[in-house]
């Protein structure tokens, strides 16, 4: 069986994510995956859905302070990926419904991630 998949990514503004993922969700799209990546002194942060084989991907730029609201009263699990968020990035998250404030994931270093911490990233100087 072959089955084409569409993708659509829609670059969405932090005052308007929580209206976007509550239509997705009216919609009947279940949430796949929250994914973060530093894009040169800011975050990317992107927010998959599906339905049907079809993806939707809601895009959120934000800077390394920028406090992003919890989707997670929309849809209940996505308080790991938010955790997540927190804990390598370091990028706020406000009322995540299972917060861990931090200790969801332990690393060595303190978010390892972070666009603003000192020293640069290991991970890509080898």
């Amino acid at each position: 069986m072959t089955v084409n998949e569409e993708q659509t990514t829609i670059g969405v503004a932090l005052e308007d994510l929580m209206r976007e993922v509550e239509g997705l969700q009216t919609g009947g799209y279940r949430l796949v995956q929250i994914g973060c990546t530093d894009i040169g002194g800011a975050y990317e942060v992107n927010y998959s859905f599906d339905k049907g084989y079809q993806f939707r991907n809601l895009r959120l730029t934000v800077g390394p302070e920028t406090e992003v609201p919890s989707i997670s009263g929309i849809y209940w699990g996505a308080f790991v990926y938010e955790n997540e968020m927190h804990d390598l990035f370091g990028i706020p998250v406000a009322g995540i419904n299972i917060d861990f404030k931090g200790t969801f994931i332990k690393t060595a270093e303190k978010y390892p991630f972070s666009v603003t911490r000192r020293g640069g990233d290991r991970c890509r100087n080898a």
